[in-house]
């Protein structure tokens, strides 16, 4: 077993670099994982360019999959995993009501502590999916995205027959719109200032949306306050909308946009990350559902990076927007 590992190491804002780090002991509750792939989620973005991680240096990265390198128990070798990167403290209320992304003292792979753009990692037991035969490695490291689209359409309920109005055609929208599709969903619309995304969207299946076309339920997906006020105002009455895009900055509504909420008797819901519980747990609804194919969040990966290539590439061209991306993918382990 390989002593040293190369990771992408966060030193300070700006400062990404790729180390030589040591490969960090397995305790009894953790195994370690051979990392194949690392998505890099549009949170990374400003973790390295603005906000940074919670202390440095911080090996980032949290939507991987891979394969057990050692269990020290012998039970998970060999097998191909993805991985919850959430560690709950177990003892809150959240906690134990099982909602774990809820919890008041978490811990987190990739910006708490360190994460999976790395050649290895070791990772708690009870974080651990294994993959069946059916999906890929590459469609693994999508589990967290593909959890966090199937919690916020579950909050809709019953889609049968319904047209949905979703803000943001990026990753998890998209993900969300297959969902939403599985689950009965006539007609599923975007919007989206890029138009490249709105082309992908079409390409998949789903609508542009148009002015003046009224919808059953919406999911806002970019926390920008003018996409809430649009997907308002597009609702019928009674209408539900999810609220799932993280705003960068205060979002406000006009009087005559508040009011779409009270004449119309919208329902507003809010989602948070995804289940990962005995009783309800996301992320295995979404590793069935990539079995099934009922998803195919692989079809978003646009970019494949390798570790040892130029990496900053990824990082500055979402930054920018030099170029269209869906999902941009870490490439860890050579292949």
């Amino acid at each position: 077993m390989k002593k040293t590992m190369k990771a992408l190491n966060l030193h300070a804002v700006g400062d990404l670099r790729l180390d030589e780090l040591p490969v960090a002991e397995t305790q009894d509750d953790e195994v370690l994982v051979r990392v194949a792939y690392c998505g890099i989620c549009g949170s990374d973005i400003p973790r390295v360019f603005d906000k940074g991680t919670y202390h440095f240096p911080t090996v980032i990265g949290h939507e991987f999959s891979g394969t057990v390198e050692y269990d020290p128990k012998g039970e998970l070798t060999g097998k191909r995993v993805a991985v919850f990167p959430l560690l709950p403290c177990f003892e809150c209320e959240s906690c134990k009501a099982e909602n774990y992304a809820l919890c008041s003292n978490y811990d987190y792979y990739g910006s708490r502590r360190d994460g999976a753009m790395a050649e290895y990692i070791s990772v708690k037991r009870w974080n651990i999916l294994t993959l069946p035969d059916s999906v890929s490695l590459a469609a693994g490291a999508m589990c967290e995205p593909s959890a966090v689209a199937c919690h916020a359409v579950k909050k809709l309920g019953d889609l049968t027959g319904k047209s949905l109005l979703i803000s943001g055609a990026g990753p998890i929208g998209l993900i969300a719109a297959m969902w939403a599709t599985n689950k009965g969903a006539e007609k599923v619309y975007f919007f989206d200032l890029d138009e490249r995304k709105i082309k992908a969207a079409r390409e998949l299946g789903f609508y542009e949306y148009e002015d003046g076309i009224d919808v059953d339920v919406s999911i806002e997906g970019t926390g920008a306050g003018a996409a809430l006020a649009r997907c308002l105002k597009a609702l019928k009455p009674f209408g539900q909308i999810v609220l799932m895009g993280n705003p960068s900055r205060g979002i406000e509504l006009s009087q005559q946009e508040y009011w779409y909420i009270l004449r119309k008797e919208l329902r507003l819901l809010g989602t948070w990350n995804s289940s990962f519980g005995e009783i309800q747990n996301d992320w295995r609804d979404a590793i069935s559902a990539m079995s099934e194919r009922i998803i195919t969040p692989e079809k978003l990966i646009t970019h494949r990076i390798g570790i040892n290539g130029d990496y900053m590439y990824a990082f500055e061209m979402m930054r920018d927007r030099t170029d269209f991306y869906q999902k941009v993918m870490l490439e860890v382990e050579d292949k």
